[in-house]
């Protein structure tokens, strides 16, 4: 992905992502925790860009309504500028596999041996990395993300699902 110079680069980014608290109701302080990191690292290094629309940076506010992810999209002043809804049928199967992995990858740590940890790692990257392709696609003529960035989306997408 070509970029400008250092100012064209740091307006083609997030500078503020939220997840609606309705959306996602309270859980158990871990996963309380991982929202937060994954928050922290898409702010620290991300790539987001609106299609056909000069400008930036944005602000990003994520939740759900009527079985549908919301993508309000903002400028730095708060000033919104687009909404989407992304169907959730893509991703179903998917979260589904990503959290019976993630299970096991937190027992797994309990007991298992290192190279049974490694395993179980691996088939979550992968099919972290399958959500993050599958985001990309979905966001294609709408929003342009690099693939880091679709990673950490993909995380606080599965965060709106997490139940503690």
């Amino acid at each position: 992905m070509a970029e400008g110079g250092p100012k064209e680069s740091q307006s083609r980014c997030l500078i503020e992502v939220t997840l609606d608290e309705a959306s996602i109701g309270r859980n158990a302080p871990d996963i309380e925790h991982e929202r937060k990191v994954a928050i922290f690292d898409l702010l620290e290094k991300n790539y987001f860009e609106l299609d056909g629309r000069a400008g930036g940076p944005y602000t990003l506010h994520i939740s759900m309504a009527e079985n549908r992810l919301v993508f309000a999209v903002s400028d730095a002043d708060a000033e919104p500028l687009m909404s989407f809804l992304l169907s959730l049928s893509p991703f179903r199967r998917l979260v589904k596999d990503y959290f019976i992995v993630v299970d096991s990858y937190h027992e797994a740590i309990k007991t298992a041996p290192p190279s049974r940890i490694e395993a179980i790692d691996m088939g979550r990257r992968g099919l972290h990395d399958e959500g993050s392709r599958i985001l990309m696609e979905r966001l294609k003529g709408k929003i342009t993300v690099d693939f880091d960035t679709a990673r950490r989306l993909f995380t606080l997408i599965c965060a709106l699902h997490w139940r503690g």
